[in-house]
């Protein structure tokens, strides 16, 4: 029996959650904290968390897979306080890549007892992510981008097979128009 990559890091981190090890505190709550809040990275959607929500749900946490549009800071911080507003009690936040930007602004909110930042941008007071990314290399994929006419990119099919987040798709399910 072969365990992929993926599988070990989803354990991985729903054991360090479960556990409290990588969880920064925001501030006590005053009640067990039963929901979790989830923000997916660019280039991804709130499906990247799928291998996740079941073993969260499986502890009884109250999950939730927040699907920022990506069309500003502004935008995926906004959908994300819409998540935490919707919860009943505290809130962990759990940011993967770009979505550590969104979470470490988001978790201003009253509600966040805790950040949890999965291979993720932690960005400092007034730091954005092209501050953090400057000594990092560029993203693969990152030269297949067509900008579009009306200020949105696109992701060519070659930077879609050629980005780090692919091995977690099967190739079978799926398909990409050239």
């Amino acid at each position: 029996m072969s365990i992929s990559r993926r599988t070990i890091q989803a354990a991985f981190f729903a054991t360090s959650l479960l556990i409290g090890g990588a969880v920064m505190a925001q501030k006590p709550a005053s009640s067990p904290v039963k929901n979790i809040v989830l923000v997916h990275g660019a280039f991804a959607d709130g499906s990247s968390w799928n291998k996740i929500i079941p073993l969260l749900q499986a502890k009884e946490f109250h999950v939730t897979s927040v699907a920022i549009p990506l069309t500003s800071s502004a935008d995926d911080v906004a959908a994300t306080k819409r998540a935490i507003a919707a919860q009943a009690g505290p809130v962990i936040l759990v940011g993967h890549s770009y979505g550590g930007v969104v979470i470490t602004e988001a978790g201003n909110d009253s509600k966040v007892a805790g950040l949890v930042y999965v291979a993720a941008f932690a960005p400092d007071a007034a730091q954005s992510i092209t501050d953090i990314s400057k000594s990092f290399p560029k993203p693969i994929g990152l030269d297949k981008l067509a900008p579009l006419s009306d200020g949105f990119l696109l992701l060519s099919p070659e930077g879609i097979e050629g980005m780090l987040f692919f091995e977690s798709i099967s190739r079978d399910s799926f398909h990409c128009s050239r």
